[in-house]
C-alpha cells in the first residue's frame, strides 16, 4: 500500500514538473502557421485585400487595420522559395528568410523600388499568383535569441532592398478609408517593431497532415 502511495506521489511530482516546464517554454512561431502581425507603435494589424493601388506599381495594396477580427489580416509563413521551404511545424529561427502569403488572396507580402502613395517612402504590396512571386517577396526575420517567439517584438527586413516593414502613421481615404499606410523604411525604429497576435499555429509536437491543426483565437 505504501509503495502504491509513493508511486502516486512520484507520478504527481513528475507530471507537475513536466507541465511547469511546458508552460514555461516560450511559444515559438512555426513554419506553416497563419498569423496576424500587429505594429507595436501604431497598434494596427498587417492587412491586405483585393484593392489595387491607384499609383506606383498598381499592385494589390497592403495596409494596417485596427479591426481585430478581420480575416484579411492572416498571413501564412512559408520558405523563401519553392525549393527552400520551411518544414511545417518547425520553429522559425531569428535571421531566417521567409515569405508571408496573404491567406485570402494568395499573394505574397512584397516590396520594390516604388514610392508609397502617402508618405513617399518605399511601397509595400501583395504580389504574385497562387503564392508564386519573385525575390521581392523574401523577408528576413529579425529578433532576439534563437527563435521567433509569439509574445516578443520582431522586425521584417526586406531581402532585396534592405528596408524594414513599417507603418507610416498616415491613413487612406476611399476606398480603404481609415486604414493605415504600410511602408518600407530605411532605418529601424519603434514603428518597425511587430508582434504576433491571433492566428492558426502549427505545433511541432502534434502536427498531423491528416487532421486540422490546433489553433489559437482567430
Amino acid at each position: 500500500m505504501k509503495s502504491c502511495t509513493l508511486l502516486s506521489t512520484i507520478t504527481v511530482i513528475f507530471v507537475g514538473s513536466f507541465l511547469q516546464n511546458v508552460s514555461a517554454k516560450p511559444q515559438v512561431v512555426t513554419c506553416g502557421s497563419s498569423v496576424k502581425l500587429m505594429n507595436n507603435q501604431h497598434k494596427v494589424r498587417l492587412h491586405s485585400h483585393d484593392v489595387k493601388y491607384g499609383s506606383g506599381s498598381g499592385q494589390q495594396s497592403v495596409t494596417g487595420t485596427v479591426i481585430k477580427e478581420d480575416v484579411n489580416s492572416h498571413w501564412t509563413i512559408k520558405g523563401p522559395g519553392d525549393k527552400d521551404h520551411c518544414i511545417r511545424g518547425e520553429p522559425v529561427e531569428c535571421g531566417q528568410k521567409v515569405r508571408l502569403e496573404h491567406m485570402t488572396t494568395h499573394r505574397n507580402l512584397h516590396s520594390h523600388h516604388f514610392s508609397s502613395p502617402l508618405s513617399s517612402q518605399q511601397e509595400i504590396s501583395a504580389f504574385g499568383e497562387g503564392g508564386r512571386g519573385d525575390s521581392g517577396d523574401v523577408w528576413m526575420v529579425m529578433c532576439e535569441g534563437d527563435y521567433w517567439t509569439r509574445n516578443d517584438n520582431m522586425r521584417l527586413k526586406h531581402e532585396d532592398t534592405g528596408m524594414y516593414l513599417s507603418a507610416s502613421g498616415h491613413t487612406f481615404g476611399r476606398p480603404i478609408q481609415g486604414q493605415m499606410e504600410i511602408v518600407g523604411q530605411q532605418r529601424p525604429d519603434g514603428s518597425t517593431y511587430w508582434k504576433t497576435q491571433e492566428g492558426v499555429f502549427i505545433h511541432q509536437t502534434d502536427f498531423d497532415p491528416k487532421r486540422q491543426a490546433g489553433h489559437d483565437e482567430l
